[in-house]
């Protein structure tokens, strides 16, 4: 994607803001939570973070949060330090490398926190 279509998350996410504080339907604020988690950890422009042979940090360009560059390797081993726990400090060490990547970690982490407050008070207001 070119230009401002890389950055539609972030209309997703200003409107998943504004409908809490609006208090907007839940079923619209699971969408919303959804729709900007799945922007911001696997399509927002972010460093790769990949720990390089050296044990620096890759520097290149990916895609989301939870992805790698376009080295194959890293993809890999962005996933691995997702899901296993001894990698995770690897992974949180690059999360926060710019004001820009912290940034980009507190939305992802605010749209999952919206995300299960909202499916929970959507199974509360059921009953």
């Amino acid at each position: 994607m070119k230009g401002i279509g890389k950055y539609w998350g972030i209309i997703a996410f200003a409107g998943l803001i504004v409908g809490w504080t609006a208090g907007a339907a839940l079923t619209v604020l699971v969408v919303l939570s959804a729709v900007s988690a799945v922007y911001f950890f696997f399509q927002v422009p972010f460093w790769c973070c990949a720990v390089n042979r050296d044990g620096s940090l890759c520097r290149r360009n990916s895609t989301g949060i939870l992805m790698g560059c376009s080295l194959r390797q890293h993809k890999w081993q962005k996933m691995k330090m997702t899901l296993v726990p001894h990698g995770w400090r690897t992974l949180n060490r690059g999360l926060w490398g710019s004001p820009t990547q912290g940034v980009t970690t507190l939305a992802g982490l605010a749209t999952v926190v919206s995300g299960i407050v909202s499916v929970i008070a959507l199974l509360v207001a059921g009953d």
